[in-house]
């Protein structure tokens, strides 16, 4: 008896091995579902995308720049990140230079490190070799940026596969992620050279020290009549600024050109004391010939206020001024009883330092609230007054060269009447060509929107502009646009703007003509 529950169990051990069989062929046929989130295929190309970016800035911020000399000077080239693009130079200690060269994802970044003393001292016993110097320059900036893109291309596609092969631990995916970054920078390599600009260096905006020497690039008149001086723009640029360094804080002052007319061009000082203090430097330093206030001197018009006022008899140069919507009648028949300053209202006329001027008050009183004010109707009519005045002063044979209004909807009203209209009220900077022709300036804040700027979390900037005019045609050939840190800021910027007929390759007329943006 006991012979038969052994040979069972025999059988059951023979018969495991099917059992086994028959398991794995079920298995195959039906697949085991396996709980692991597979992720989205827009999720891993964003994935791949992000460490490609990443990669390929931690390459250019380790290996991707190169020292390069320039002339008489050890530089440093960098290629960065950038949402503007565009060329910036650093000449420490002076300040920055930034140029709008080019519009791409990427800003080249020039560091001047130091003057070599070798090279440098070389130029001051051989000054002939100064002639030859933008030829060497652009030679030297031409080699540095061809080894700055062969260098970049190695440090993203490095940074973009290494960082790949870290977080995704497979070759494949490492070298796609090089190949994306190599692809991506040679996008912005076409696009930059599609957008180069080679003039931008004729519009530079300076920032430091250097806001305090306008004549880097040279005066007004010279921008003008001397195209052919500007033909090496860079070259020439790096050779003012490797004399700027040399000096150091010794700045070349701005040169007076005898045929030019500078205005300083404020507006809406709003009782801010350092204002005039500002006004004054920029009298002094760049040799102003008239200053025009377009108005909002004041806060609130009031005769308390007047005190405030008088430092514009004592600025150096003649005071233009138009009353503002915050400046009152009282406020206008105390400047009118001050001597250098003339208050132009109603059309009236007068010449300063060679030019014609004309203006017109603003309509409105806003401060005071038990009167209605006459919102735009009413600066429309303004503005068809001071119009019709300046096509009397033109069939009178004494046509006005500059128009003043506070409110740019006043302002807007002259065109076809007066080659240029100043206004402000805005509290920022503007310029526009407008359809028959006459060129709106519009200023911002020179008092920073006064103690109201204390209202908010960021101070407004200080605005105001140098207006340059030759003094035959009296036409607009250059302005500069000064931008200072609001209340508690020390930053400055200067940038130089040119109107498109005065650039190089302009048509030349012996006829003025109706200026373009």
């Amino acid at each position: 008896m006991a012979r038969v529950p052994a040979a069972a169990a025999l059988l059951r051990v023979r018969k495991v091995p099917r059992v086994l069989v028959r398991h794995y062929r079920s298995r195959r046929s039906h697949p085991v579902i396996e709980l692991v989130h597979q992720p989205h295929p827009y999720t891993r190309a964003l994935g791949l995308v992000a460490v490609v970016l990443l990669g390929a800035w931690l390459g250019l911020l380790i290996v991707g720049n190169v020292r390069a000399p320039v002339g008489p000077m050890d530089t440093t080239m960098t290629l960065r990140p950038s949402l503007t693009g565009g060329t910036k130079i650093n000449v420490s200690p002076l300040g920055a230079l930034e140029l709008r060269s080019h519009t791409a994802p990427l800003r080249l970044d020039v560091d001047v490190d130091q003057l070599d003393p070798v090279r440098s001292q070389a130029l001051v016993d051989h000054p002939e070799r100064l002639s030859g110097l933008q030829d060497e320059v652009a030679e030297d900036v031409g080699a540095g940026t061809l080894d700055l893109a062969v260098r970049s291309c190695v440090a993203v596609v490095a940074g973009a596969t290494g960082l790949g092969l870290a977080v995704y631990r497979r070759p494949r995916r490492a070298l796609a992620a090089g190949g994306l970054a190599l692809t991506l920078l040679a996008a912005c390599g076409a696009t930059a050279f599609a957008t180069w600009n080679p003039k931008s260096v004729l519009e530079p905006k300076f920032s430091g020290l250097l806001s305090s020497a306008p004549s880097v690039v040279g005066n007004a008149r010279s921008i003008v009549s001397e195209f052919d001086v500007y033909q090496k723009e860079l070259a020439r640029l790096v050779t003012n600024v490797t004399k700027l360094y040399d000096v150091t804080s010794t700045l070349p002052a701005y040169a007076p050109d005898p045929s030019t007319i500078r205005v300083l061009h404020v507006s809406d000082i709003h009782l801010n004391p350092a204002s005039w203090k500002i006004i004054a430097s920029l009298v002094d330093q760049y040799k102003i010939d008239v200053i025009v206030d377009s108005g909002d001197t004041m806060d609130h018009g009031t005769a308390a206020e007047n005190g405030f006022l008088d430092p514009a008899a004592d600025l150096g140069a003649p005071y233009v001024w138009v009353r503002g919507n915050h400046d009152g009648r009282v406020t206008q028949d105390y400047l009118k009883r001050m001597k250098n300053v003339h208050v132009l209202d109603d059309g009236r006329a007068v010449s300063v330092a060679g030019l014609r001027f004309a203006g017109i008050g603003d309509p409105q009183f806003t401060p005071d609230r038990s009167a209605a004010v006459g919102g735009g109707q009413s600066e429309v009519l303004a503005g068809a007054r001071l119009a019709s005045s300046l096509r009397d002063q033109k069939a009178a044979g004494t046509p006005v060269d500059i128009a003043v209004a506070h409110n740019p909807t006043a302002a807007r009203e002259t065109d076809g009447d007066v080659p240029l209209v100043l206004a402000g009220h805005v509290h920022h900077q503007e310029m526009e060509v407008l359809k028959y022709g006459t060129r709106l300036r519009i200023e911002g804040s020179t008092g920073g929107g006064g103690l109201r700027a204390l209202e908010g979390d960021d101070p407004a900037p200080i605005e105001t502009s140098i207006l340059y005019l030759d003094r035959d045609t009296r036409r607009l050939q250059a302005w500069d646009e000064i931008k200072l840190g609001g209340l508690g800021l020390t930053t400055a910027e200067v940038s130089r703007h040119l109107p498109k007929e005065n650039q190089p390759g302009a048509p030349a007329s012996t006829t003025p003509s109706a200026p373009t943006p």
